[in-house]
C-alpha cells in the first residue's frame, strides 16, 4: 500500500490486506472504535504496537449498542479528523465499514450473555451488551487479529468482551489499555465534547469523589456507607443523578459486602443527560 494510511470499507478488502500481512508474517493488532478519537484512544494504539507487527484501528458508530432515547444521531463522527489523528501513531490501516456492510439485509442473528451483562450498564441500558458483544465477535472474525485492546475506562465492557472471547474460544489475545485521564482527572471520553464549560468544571470533580470513596473505605467505613456518601457528594456538586457507585469485584463485578484484594469502584453519574463513567483499582492498604 502506498497511502501510508489507507482506509478501507468493505470486508472483503480487510481480510485480503490481512491474509497478505501474515503471508509476510507480520502479526495482526486491532483497536475497536467509534470515532471522535481522543488521546485516550491513540493510547490504545501505541499501547498495542507493542504486541503486534500491524495495527488495524477499526471505526464504526454501531447502532445496535444503542438503546432508546440515546445518542445514536448525534455521537460525533470525524473520519477526516480521526485519520489526521492516527498518522501520529503507529496504526497501519483504518477499517471504516458501512452500516450496511455490518448488518446487511437480512441479518438476524446476535451474541448474548447472561450474569455480568445483567448488572450494572447492562441494567441501566438493557440490549446494550449484546449490542456490544455482537459488533466485536463480528470484528474479531472479519479481521483475525493476533490481539486486541480495549480501554479500562469501560470497564464492564472488557470484563465481557474477554468473557465471550473464552467461552467462545475466538482465537486472539485480549489486553487491557490503561484509562487515560484529562488534567484534572476526568476519564477521557468522546462525550466530554458535549460538556459545556460549566458542565466540565462540575465533571472535573468525579474521580475526586471516587477518590475519597476509596480513602473511606481503605480507612474503615463499611462499603455502603461510602457508596452512599459518594452518591449525595456527586449531586451535591451540581451532577443531575446518578446511575450508580458500587464496590465490586474486579473480574465478577458482583458488588461486595467487605473489601477484598482486587476490589474497584465503578461509578456512572449524568450531567444534563450526558453518562460519564469512570472506575478505579482499590488497591490494598
Amino acid at each position: 500500500m502506498s497511502d501510508p494510511l489507507p482506509i478501507i470499507r468493505t470486508i472483503s478488502q480487510l481480510r485480503a490486506q490481512v491474509t497478505a500481512w501474515k503471508a509476510a508474517g507480520h502479526t495482526i493488532g486491532l483497536v475497536p472504535t467509534m470515532g471522535a478519537l481522543h488521546h485516550g484512544h491513540l493510547s490504545l494504539v501505541n499501547a498495542i504496537s507493542k504486541h503486534a507487527d500491524k495495527t488495524i484501528v477499526s471505526i464504526f458508530v454501531n447502532p445496535t449498542q444503542f438503546g432508546e432515547g440515546e445518542d445514536l444521531d448525534t455521537y460525533p463522527r470525524q473520519e477526516q479528523d480521526d485519520r489526521e489523528s492516527l498518522l501520529e501513531t503507529p496504526a497501519a490501516l483504518i477499517y471504516a465499514p458501512s452500516v450496511n456492510e455490518m448488518y446487511p439485509d437480512g441479518f438476524s442473528s446476535k451474541v448474548t450473555l447472561s450474569g455480568i451483562t445483567q448488572i450494572l450498564e447492562g441494567a441501566e441500558r438493557p440490549g446494550h451488551f449484546d449490542g456490544v458483544a455482537t459488533i466485536v465477535s463480528k470484528l474479531l472474525l472479519q479481521c483475525l487479529p493476533d490481539v486486541a485492546i480495549f480501554g479500562e475506562k469501560d470497564y464492564q465492557q472488557l470484563a465481557v468482551i474477554r468473557k465471550f472471547v473464552a467461552d467462545l474460544d475466538i482465537p486472539v489475545k485480549i489486553i487491557g489499555g490503561a484509562l487515560i485521564r484529562e488534567m484534572d482527572g476526568l476519564a477521557a471520553s468522546s462525550r466530554n465534547a458535549y460538556l459545556n464549560p460549566e458542565e466540565r468544571q462540575i465533571a472535573g470533580q468525579f474521580n475526586i469523589i471516587l477518590e475519597g470513596l476509596i480513602k473511606a473505605v481503605k480507612t474503615g467505613t463499611s462499603l455502603r456507607d461510602a457508596e452512599h456518601a459518594a452518591q449525595n457528594s456527586l449531586l451535591e456538586v451540581g451532577f443531575k443523578s446518578v446511575d450508580y457507585v458500587t464496590v465490586a469485584d474486579g473480574k465478577t463485578l458482583q458488588q461486595l459486602d467487605k473489601l477484598q484484594a482486587g476490589a474497584r469502584v465503578l461509578a456512572v453519574a449524568r450531567i444534563a443527560g450526558i453518562r460519564l463513567l469512570d472506575n478505579m483499582a482499590i488497591e490494598a492498604p
